[in-house]
């Protein structure tokens, strides 16, 4: 249900790149899109496996499934830690295929953004780094599901760095880390336990309700400045005003109170916030190249 993190901002950096150089190269396309969705899924696993090994999935009876607490694969004897920690290593590996087949036809320069984003889906979970539990969870997130797809998508079309690829980003980056940091509130009593202390661990429900309303907000200012700059016509912003509501009912709603299904409703509006405005950015820029 998460893999939209992944595919969407490589479709919109393939559409920038399209909008600067006129054209689409598929087999680019392709290659990046199923690198970006390896990482993805390794890291995933990978995190199933630490969590584990922490105790932090099998102590939290507070989890929203299926949202949050992982998978629960090994924890109902689905898969040992040993299998869990091979298939996420194997598909890490895999993903490397694609990634290969672009530093031969791009050159090195690829190498930057695919060990980049390899770096990240491992330490954000494995030690010595577990950046998750030292609270760098949510600007991993957003690194590796929004500036480095979106700039690095761009950038294989059209083969240059654009400062407004990187602006376009931002939004998608504050986005898809909300959709991390909201996950962590049913989870923060097992994770305090565990001794991971993400965001939501350290600055407790209103703390990290007050960070979420602050990243949406952030996220349509960016979205104002990129029309400002030009980059997008003013109806663009219509949708960043309504992202933004969606937000704040969001936020009220889990200041109202821990229940599950008021827990589940702030889960599913911030994925959707993410899906909808990444989708329409994508849209706006495709109709304006």
């Amino acid at each position: 249900m998460f893999f939209p993190a992944s595919v969407l901002p490589v479709l919109l950096g393939t559409a920038w790149g399209y909008r600067v150089a006129g054209h689409v190269d598929w087999l680019a396309f392709g290659l990046a899109l199923a690198a970006v969705v390896g990482v993805h899924a390794g890291a995933n696993v990978l995190n199933d496996v630490y969590d584990a090994l922490s105790g932090a999935d099998e102590g939290n009876d507070a989890r929203v499934f299926p949202f949050t607490g992982g998978s629960r694969f090994i924890q109902n004897g689905v898969m040992s830690v040993g299998d869990m920690a091979r298939w996420g290593g194997g598909l890490l590996i895999v993903s490397v295929v694609p990634g290969g087949l672009l530093v031969i036809d791009r050159g090195l320069g690829v190498l930057a953004f695919g060990l980049g984003g390899l770096a990240l889906a491992v330490l954000y979970s494995a030690p010595p780094l577990r950046l998750a539990a030292r609270g760098l969870g949510e600007a991993t997130v957003g690194a590796a599901f929004g500036v480095l797809p979106v700039v690095g998508a761009a950038w294989l079309q059209s083969g240059r760095l654009d400062a407004n690829a990187l602006l376009m980003s931002v939004p998608v980056s504050l986005w898809v880390a909300n959709i991390l940091l909201i996950n962590e509130i049913p989870d923060a009593a097992a994770d305090r336990a565990a001794g991971k202390r993400t965001l939501a661990v350290r600055l407790g429900k209103r703390g990290t309700d007050a960070l979420y309303l602050a990243s949406n907000l952030l996220a349509a200012l960016v979205v104002g400045a990129v029309i400002v700059r030009g980059l997008l016509p003013v109806w663009a912003g219509v949708g960043s005003v309504v992202l933004l509501g969606l937000a704040v009912g969001a936020a009220i709603t889990v200041l109202g109170g821990p229940s599950r299904a008021r827990l589940r409703y702030a889960i599913e509006a911030t994925l959707a916030i993410h899906a909808l405005g990444t989708l329409w950015l994508i849209a706006w820029v495709a109709v304006t190249s």
